[in-house]
């Protein structure tokens, strides 16, 4: 399993508040205890502390993401130095899978749990998985939704760096939204014409000045 794979667990912590919209999912230890997916061992170390904890880390992962948002690289870069450095990662050598032709396991890399609590292996590998995703893709991959007022994180994986919202359905919103502002602007257009051709008409005529009188 690549290490970038654990990007997204940075992604679904951002994604349990929407600021603009004033919504936030983290109000639970169960809502905690999903955000691990199918690590059912460390869900199970999610206690009531872990609720504020989260929701910190998930603050400072935020920050990471707007400045990649913002193009400040070295901002990016710093902000996920720290909680690297706070919250160091354990690798370990896995090999759950095996070899079709011969039986031996295939070994690949993974990011043990962390012993102290769920907060601290939850942070770790976030920030492991955002740093792989970030070194290896660019910075420029990280982003926020265009598409206001949703603003969730994404990771850009597309061929061309295209990627502007988070979602086919915020994709699909934007774009409706452009487009009848498109149809808006169109129809305002013959009106404004008309109107600056009654203007101008109206101004040619009051400048008219009627023609002298013809000596007898």
């Amino acid at each position: 399993m690549e290490l970038a794979y654990y990007s997204d667990y940075a992604v679904r912590l951002v994604n349990t508040e929407e600021p603009a919209r004033g919504k936030d999912t983290l109000t639970s230890v169960e809502a905690v205890r999903d955000l691990f997916g199918a690590n059912q061992s460390a869900a199970r170390r999610t206690t009531e502390a872990d609720v504020t904890r989260f929701r910190s880390v998930r603050a400072r992962l935020r920050s990471v993401f707007e400045a990649a948002d913002g193009g400040d690289e070295t901002l990016a870069v710093d902000l996920l130095n720290s909680l690297l450095l706070e919250f160091p990662v354990s690798p370990q050598i896995s090999g759950h899978d095996f070899r079709d032709d011969d039986g031996r396991p295939l070994w690949h890399m993974h990011l043990a749990d962390h012993p102290s609590n769920a907060t601290a292996g939850y942070a770790a590998i976030a920030a492991m998985g955002l740093a792989f995703h970030l070194t290896e893709y660019g910075v420029d991959r990280l982003g926020l939704c265009q598409a206001p007022p949703c603003r969730n994180a994404y990771l850009d994986t597309s061929t061309n760096r295209s990627r502007r919202y988070c979602s086919d359905r915020c994709a699909t919103r934007a774009n409706v939204a452009a487009y009848r502002a498109r149809k808006r602007l169109e129809a305002e257009r013959p009106d404004s014409t008309g109107r600056a051709a009654d203007r101008a008409q109206a101004t040619t005529a009051s400048g008219e000045r009627r023609p002298e009188p013809r000596g007898r």
